[in-house]
This record gives C-alpha cells, structure tokens and sequence, in this order.
C-alpha cells in the first residue's frame, strides 16, 4: 500500500487470494501511472479504502506491471473498475465517476444474495 492508503496493491501473485477468495465485496482499479483518468479517480478510490475498510475490499492493479490480470478480466481501457462478489464479477465501470456512484455500487454489492 502507498502513502498509508488503505487500499490493497493487487499483482499477478496475491490477485485470486485477495480477490476471489474474498468474504467481502471487492472494487478493483485497473490502472497504469501514465493514464490521466486514472490519476483523477485514484483519489476516490483512496478515499473508499479508508472509509470502507472492513466492510469491503478495496484494490488497484498497475495493468503495465501486471499484464496477466489484465488479460483474464479483458481490460481494454483504462481506468476500468470491476466489482466483485464472491469471487465472480458482477458490475464494471469503464472510465472515472463520481464518488457516488461508486459507492452506490458497493452498497448493492451488500446487498446481493450470498
């Protein structure tokens, strides 16, 4: 994690433990440093993290450092948000958005059946 965030770095390596494996919903921020919608929404997601820790997980995946990730979601576009419930993808959002609807979007991720 960077600048104390409280969001989980996600690689290649931990991706299925800390993702798939997760009891708790999961937002995941597919991202590369060179990418300006990225660096705008980066503060939102930093923002969840820490409002949310414990009632959902919060990653962020560099596409340009692990590519292979990448490929089993089919990120094309960047920044690409895929939310996770049980393991499975159940909503994704391409682009930045508000804070709101991200929020919006985790909370009926609670709210779906196990």
């Amino acid at each position: 994690m960077a600048n104390n965030a409280k969001y989980i770095t996600l690689t290649d390596a931990n991706f299925d433990s800390e993702v798939l494996k997760s009891d708790l919903p999961v937002l995941v921020d597919f991202w590369a440093t060179w990418c300006g919608p990225c660096r705008i929404i980066a503060p939102i997601i930093e923002e969840l993290a820490s409002e949310l820790e414990g009632q959902a997980v919060i990653g962020k995946v560099d596409v340009d450092h692990n590519p292979q990730t990448a490929m089993n979601f089919g990120i094309r576009s960047i920044p690409t948000l895929l939310f996770f419930k049980n393991g499975v993808v159940v909503d994704q959002l391409v682009g930045s958005a508000p804070k709101r609807v991200l929020v919006a979007k985790l909370a009926a991720l609670s709210a779906l059946p196990v």
